[in-house]
């Protein structure tokens, strides 16, 4: 089994929670609140720039050149397609680039981006991935199970969102992604070690939900 999948099935309540909460059904079927994606929105952007500087300790962390260049493909990911793909959206609502980067930070996006930084300062690669995986492989995850269940139909406001992390491009960066945890884990991994991942793996699907319900508490 690969670790990642054994990561899953371990993690099985916190990874369902995550990939299969309120917010994801709702965006799903079209009938998420645009307050809620808008808020949501904003705050994933201001998470990505933390995400691309957890990408780059990557490249700081990594034994060798060819994780180096895996780590240095995750910034160009985030900071060429996916915050445009933000900015886009953003801007159908009269929102520039310079409104969301100096929106402030929420509280669960301060506590997730914080928690992902501190497992790669204080941790070696393998415990980096493992923070990062369940936002990149859940993205991919969510992407076509929304797909898969007709959300990326025409008349829904959120098909670009599905069709972006449904789509080949995105997924064969997961995939990628899942392939180099995979490597690292055959490099690094012991017995010992599995626990920590474990609740590493957890607490960022935790901190993924806390996400979501952020956009969704907007309309509460």
């Amino acid at each position: 089994m690969k670790l990642i999948e054994r990561l899953k099935a371990d993690a099985a309540p916190q990874w369902t929670d995550y990939t299969r909460h309120a917010f994801v059904d709702l965006l799903g079927n079209g009938t998420l609140p645009q307050p809620c994606f808008r808020h949501y929105l904003v705050q994933d952007y201001l998470f990505l720039i933390q995400f691309a500087r957890a990408y780059a300790l990557c490249v700081y962390k990594s034994p060798d050149v060819a994780d180096m260049r895996q780590g240095l493909e995750g910034v160009k990911a985030i900071l060429d397609v996916e915050l445009d793909l933000h900015v886009e959206f953003c801007g159908s609502w009269g929102m520039t680039r310079a409104d969301i980067e100096n929106a402030p930070e929420d509280t669960p996006t301060m506590a997730y981006t914080r928690f992902v930084l501190d497992a790669g300062m204080s941790g070696d690669l393998l415990d980096l991935q493992v923070a990062l995986a369940p936002c990149i492989l859940g993205y991919a995850d969510i992407g076509a199970y929304l797909a898969g269940a007709g959300g990326d139909r025409s008349d829904n406001a959120y098909r670009r969102w599905i069709q972006e992390y449904s789509g080949e491009a995105y997924q064969e960066v997961a995939e990628a992604f899942s392939d180099w945890l995979e490597r690292t884990g055959e490099r690094y991994l012991t017995g010992y070690r599995y626990p920590k991942l474990l609740s590493l793996f957890e607490k960022a699907c935790r901190l993924e939900s806390d996400f979501w319900q952020m956009g969704l508490d907007v309309n509460a």
